[in-house]
């Protein structure tokens, strides 16, 4: 949730990247520059004062509440409620997942059968839920982070195992851009997270060239989804021939 001080300090931002000075600022204002140094070091200011930086930085209360939202701190995970309601609504999570994709909304209503309104309709559901900023002209911000991930036990990855990992893993991954690895051995734990680390650059990597090429036009772009996993396991089917059972 957004504070005094983080609007104070989004004022100080916006006053550095235009060139003013307190000294400026003071000046505009019929202030003396102590007393403009003073207000933002209390981070106390009336409406009225705010409205007057305001007209001299050149901008609107709606353009600087904008510009706190975006500096909020990002969800790294939602809660067990939110996930709940996503996969509650199978229309709701395709959204969802459009979304974190960073979608455009013309896009979903071209590839997905919603009416414009539908789709309104959910993404509202979505920005209540604070998983998105709904914005005019049917835009929205991402209030989750890039490095977000379902719940590992919670009800979208349940949705995904019971689902839709099965029918993922039914393909033969032997197409154009298409692999698939299943690679066993004993490592120490401390070479497996180092493992681990890298395959998340490469998730990076990939949510990344998605962003990216987004520019290019549809007939240049094809629909991958990369699936990285590591643990420790033992299959099922050999878990009673095993000398110890394990634990």
């Amino acid at each position: 949730m957004s504070t005094t001080q983080d609007l104070v300090n989004i004022l100080k931002a916006e006053l550095r990247a235009a060139g003013v000075t307190y000294a400026d600022l003071a000046d505009a204002l019929g202030m003396s520059e102590s007393s403009v140094k003073r207000v933002f070091a209390k981070g106390d200011m009336p409406l009225s004062r705010i409205d007057e930086m305001l007209r001299v930085l050149k901008m609107d209360f709606a353009e600087l509440a904008r510009k706190v939202a975006d500096a909020q701190p990002l969800s790294r995970q939602l809660t067990v409620e939110q996930e709940t309601a996503v996969v509650a609504d199978r229309r709701l999570l395709l959204l969802a997942i459009c979304c974190l994709s960073q979608w455009t909304f013309e896009a979903m209503t071209r590839d997905y059968i919603f009416t414009d309104a539908e789709c309104i309709q959910y993404l509202t559901k979505l920005d209540r839920l604070g998983i998105i900023e709904l914005r005019p002209l049917n835009r929205y911000r991402l209030k989750v982070a890039k490095g977000f991930r379902w719940l590992p036990h919670g009800p979208v990855m349940t949705y995904f195992r019971e689902h839709v990992a099965a029918d993922y893993l039914s393909g033969g991954f032997d197409g154009e851009g298409e692999t698939i690895m299943l690679v066993h051995g004993e490592i120490a734990p401390s070479m497996a997270k180092g493992l681990v680390e890298r395959l998340q650059r490469v998730g990076q990597d990939f949510a990344q060239a998605h962003v990216a090429e987004l520019r290019m036009p549809d007939e240049q772009r094809t629909p991958y989804t990369l699936l990285v996993g590591m643990r420790t396991w033992l299959f099922g089917a050999f878990r009673d021939l095993k000398r110890i059972p394990p634990a």
